[in-house]
């Protein structure tokens, strides 16, 4: 075994041993070692092509969440380690989340970092993050590969994406759970961006259980994240999954709401409202159909140079159909069309190039580890 010099110079002149240095030592090894034999690494590597004609601007659509409308990306390298929570009652955890690459989410390159802790309150105890989360509202995730789509939706641009704070989760009964907590700060993408105003969250999940036979695991989640006691709105969300009969075909629906006063892409009051549908049949074990139709509405005041208030109105509507196949082991696969309409604004190209229609091609791989 090597020593530092401090080690070894101590022990010459008698004040510690080397096989006491040694015992040290492996202890403080075996330490680590066992901190870190439970922690799991994982993450995600997703690129795509895209091609959208008569687009020559640098984005697409309303936060439809990609780079660039036009060419080959690297949208995310995602790695992320884990230590989970055993079964005890004072259980601990922690989760790290690094993103890089075009379409990064959070506080970049840091998508994720918060400690997990558990009190014994109750027969099932609360379980807290304590740290940089993901928001605990809306259908689509800020991981690309639990998604449906390759695209995100309207609704994905007007939530909040990630907070800073604290947040607990209790089992009140099997099937029904409740989140609350508060953030410092909330961060987000397109519509909803630098939410820095502290925050107040909620969130309410019921889930069928297996008495409820076809629909059994069938959940409804309906969530707050108020601002409005800081002067800065408030995002409202009701979102639902439903399984069927057909054990390879679900649905899924999606409310949002923003109001908005401050921070809210420069406007001065803002109010947006989205729904979003959702469908999605397993043809086989590598072969899905999704297919997602929303509507899009809201009106804004804006501050315009000069001081003046500027009034505008959004109103738009999109339908993505996705297929997606397992061609590679540990690769998903996914070729995606969508087409969107817009009633009012110039969203789909250069400023200076209205356009009432946009539509898009993408393939997207994604390797999961």
């Amino acid at each position: 075994m090597k020593f530092n010099k401090w080690t070894v110079g101590l022990a010459a002149v008698g004040l510690v041993s080397l096989a006491s240095a040694a015992r040290a030592d492996e202890q403080k090894m075996s330490q680590v070692q066992t901190a870190l034999s439970d922690t799991t690494l994982s993450g995600y590597v997703d690129v795509a092509a895209t091609f959208s004609p008569g687009n020559t601007g640098a984005g697409y659509a309303f936060g439809g969440a990609k780079a660039q409308a036009n060419g080959v990306t690297l949208n995310a390298v995602d790695i992320a380690l884990d230590k989970p929570q055993d079964e005890s009652p004072w259980a601990s955890g922690y989760h790290v989340e690094l993103m890089l690459g075009a379409n990064t989410v959070g506080a970049y390159p840091i998508r994720q970092a918060y400690l997990t802790l558990r009190t014994p309150v109750g027969p099932n105890g609360i379980d807290w993050k304590v740290g940089y989360f993901d928001t605990i509202i809306g259908y689509e995730s800020n991981s690309s590969p639990l998604n449906p789509n390759y695209t995100h939706s309207y609704a994905y641009s007007i939530e909040p994406t990630s907070h800073t704070g604290v947040i607990g989760t209790y089992q009140i009964v099997d099937g029904v759970s409740v989140t609350a907590g508060v953030a410092d700060d909330s961060t987000g993408n397109g519509f909803n961006t630098g939410m820095y105003q502290p925050s107040l969250l909620g969130a309410l999940t019921l889930t069928a259980p297996d008495s409820f036979g076809a629909l059994k695991g069938a959940s409804l989640t309906a969530g707050v994240i108020d601002r409005s006691w800081f002067g800065d709105g408030e995002n409202l969300y009701l979102g639902a999954t439903i399984p069927t009969p057909m054990s390879a075909l679900k649905f899924g629906a999606a409310f949002d709401y923003l109001e908005a006063n401050h921070n809210f892409v420069n406007t001065e009051n803002s109010s947006l409202w989205n729904v979003a549908l959702y469908g999605s049949y397993q043809a086989t074990d590598k072969l899905a159909f999704n297919v997602r139709a929303e509507y899009l509405d809201g009106d804004y005041t804006a501050s315009a140079p000069g001081g003046t208030s500027v009034y505008g109105k959004t109103a738009a509507e999109e339908l993505t159909f996705t297929v997606q196949y397992n061609l590679w082991a540990n690769v998903l696969s996914r070729a995606e069309f969508r087409w969107d309409h817009v009633e009012h604004g110039t969203p789909f190209a250069s400023p200076n190039t209205p356009e009432a229609n946009a539509y898009m091609f993408a393939v997207n791989l994604i390797y999961q580890f």
